[in-house]
Order: C-alpha cells, then structure tokens, then sequence
C-alpha cells in the first residue's frame, strides 16, 4: 500500500501533467480561477498545499477531465490518509507499510 506522502505527490504530479497536456499556464489557471497569484497552482503542484475540494471540479473542466476522474484520485487519497490516522490512534504509531 501507498503512503500518505506518495499519494500526494501522485496527484500533484498527476494536477501539473494535466495542465501542461491542456495547455496552460499555472498563470492563466491561477487567473481562470480567480487567484490573484500562481503560486497558488505551484503549492498544488509542489505537493505543499491541495487545491480547496470545491475548486476540484472547476479544475477538472479547465483541463478536460471528468469529475469522476478527479473525484476517484481524492477518494483514494483520502482512504490513504484514513488508513494511515487510524492505524496510528489504533497503535499509538506509525507503521511501516
């Protein structure tokens, strides 16, 4: 099983390569969303921030992809991170996978 970090990092990687395929900028994306800067898109692409659940949806139509899409990656992201909390409140640390 995946860790939390790697997941996250999959689906950083996963929100710049379907930007670059869609042919944007992190600037018009910033701009397309009303963000005053791209460093908002770079965080998300960075893995240091995620993008708010209800930007999710206007990011897969910027670039081109079904909210199922989008939808199923946070759904595996967020039982990763269940998993991984409640084998720490259940064994009081963390394991290795």
């Amino acid at each position: 099983m995946k860790t939390l970090k790697q997941t996250r990092n999959e689906f950083s990687r996963f929100l710049r390569d379907k930007r670059k395929e869609a042919g944007l900028s992190q600037v018009e994306v910033a701009k397309k969303l009303g963000y005053s800067s791209s460093q908002f898109v770079s965080n998300w692409e960075r893995g240091v921030a995620a993008p708010p659940l209800r930007t999710l949806r206007r990011i897969a139509s910027l670039y081109g992809l079904s909210d199922r899409n989008i939808f199923d990656r946070i759904r595996d992201m967020a039982f990763v991170e269940l998993e991984e909390n409640l084998k720490f409140q259940f064994f009081g640390k963390k394991l290795k996978h």
